[in-house]
């Protein structure tokens, strides 16, 4: 069973706002067995949407539209798709009765562009929207199902769990698609796919292996295709363990999660708490460990100290290692480190400083060089990576490069 996913909005094609909603769908879509063959974004052309909707008519059995169905004018989704199918708008009671419900919770009037909203084509079957105005659709015709909804993400996604994806699974006989992700760090994967080229071969057609590279890190993904979910999980398992078994000196996680999930995973396990001391990073490392619900019963804080005064004052760097080293050093990032224990009292410590870029660079620390340090009271490693001039890519790949520094002495200890 095949999908294609539409986006619809002038929005998404200027790059004002990124198109997140795909994504969540085509997750959720999988999930329960459905394929996504396309995913596209249109403008708000009536022409552009109708060849959209015919070319996917011919590729998918079920299309999944989202945007285009607000009160203004250049909202024209529903009336291009009662084109599509030439039929009527027509007002629709259930529609109508919850627009003029959610305007009177908050004592606003009901002006005629908002009664406008309840207006739907006459083919279809409404689903209500319990958090907007805007009812999404859902279309039976010629064999494939449409299924139209606001582009508005939390008021789509709601929509899609209470009720298109229920009816999708109770509707439609759908096969079984079972996932294994295994997370890597440090290796690129060319490295990775010689590594395992032999286990690769042996996979079986109902097995593929996909690479999913980022900056720093590989998730390799074993998905399985069939009838017996029992049977799918048993074989994906005995290949993932394989994998991890061949490069296991790299594996950070086997589980679709990011780094720095797995490492808050494991600390909490552990009862350990965390500090960090950022530098050219800027609180990025901080940023993705408190992005994660729970981190604080391993996260205690950390300090962003840009500048050397700050690495003094706060981290107790000495001066004589700023004015001898330089602040981008091996004997300054330990310092740093060891400062984060002693003033945080964490288990652990993590610091980054470098020269992030563009400019700041000098020939023999050029823009790209960055130390980290983790530490525990008996014992810290340092580290020296090169990148390139990138700053935004500089400071991602020193996160990641952190954080798996981390995890190797988290699990070395």
């Amino acid at each position: 069973m095949l999908a294609e996913i539409i986006t619809i909005g002038d929005e998404i094609l200027i790059g004002q706002i990124v198109d997140t909603n795909s994504a969540w769908m085509a997750g959720e879509l999988n999930n329960i067995g459905i394929r996504v063959k396309q995913i596209s974004s249109v403008s708000d052309d009536r022409l552009h949407i109708l060849t959209a909707l015919a070319e996917a008519a011919g590729r998918a059995d079920i299309i999944l539209v989202t945007g285009g169905l607000g009160p203004t004018k250049d909202d024209i989704t529903k009336k291009t798709i009662a084109e599509y199918f030439n039929v009527k708008l027509v007002e629709n009671k259930e529609a109508l009765d919850n627009v003029s419900a959610i305007f009177a919770r908050y004592n606003r009037p009901l002006l005629d562009v908002n009664r406008l909203q309840a207006q739907v084509p006459e083919n279809c079957e409404v689903i209500l929207n319990k958090n907007g105005t805007a009812p999404g659709m859902w279309f039976s015709e010629g064999g494939k199902i449409y299924i139209s909804m606001p582009g508005v993400p939390h008021e789509m996604m709601y929509m899609m769990e209470e009720d298109v994806l229920p009816r999708l699974k109770s509707s439609l006989k759908l096969p079984v698609i079972i996932h294994k992700t295994i997370l890597t760090v440090g290796e690129g994967e060319s490295f990775l796919a010689e590594r395992i080229a032999d286990i690769e071969d042996s996979l079986p057609s109902y097995i593929k292996l996909a690479y999913l590279p980022k900056l720093g890190q590989v998730r390799l993904r074993l998905s399985a295709y069939g009838e017996d979910e029992a049977f799918l999980k048993e074989k994906v398992n005995e290949f993932s363990a394989k994998i991890i078994e061949r490069v296991a000196n790299v594996v950070a996680a086997e589980e679709d999660i990011p780094i720095e999930k797995a490492i808050l995973d494991f600390m909490t396990e552990k009862g350990l708490t965390l500090s960090l001391a950022e530098s050219c990073t800027g609180g990025y490392i901080s940023h993705l460990i408190t992005q994660h619900p729970g981190s604080s019963k391993v996260f205690l804080g950390g300090v962003v100290s840009y500048s050397n005064g700050l690495k003094e004052s706060v981290l107790g760097v000495r001066n004589e290692t700023l004015e001898q080293f330089g602040a981008v050093s091996r004997e300054t990032v330990t310092e740093m480190a060891e400062g984060a224990l002693l003033n945080f009292k964490s288990d652990y410590a993590l610091a980054v400083t470098g020269i992030a870029g563009p400019d700041g660079g000098t020939p023999d620390k050029p823009v790209g060089t960055v130390w980290i340090a983790v530490a525990t009271t008996n014992k810290i490693l340092a580290k020296k990576l090169t990148f390139g001039n990138k700053r935004r890519q500089n400071i991602e790949r020193s996160a990641i490069a952190a954080l798996n520094m981390l995890n190797t002495l988290l699990h070395d200890s």
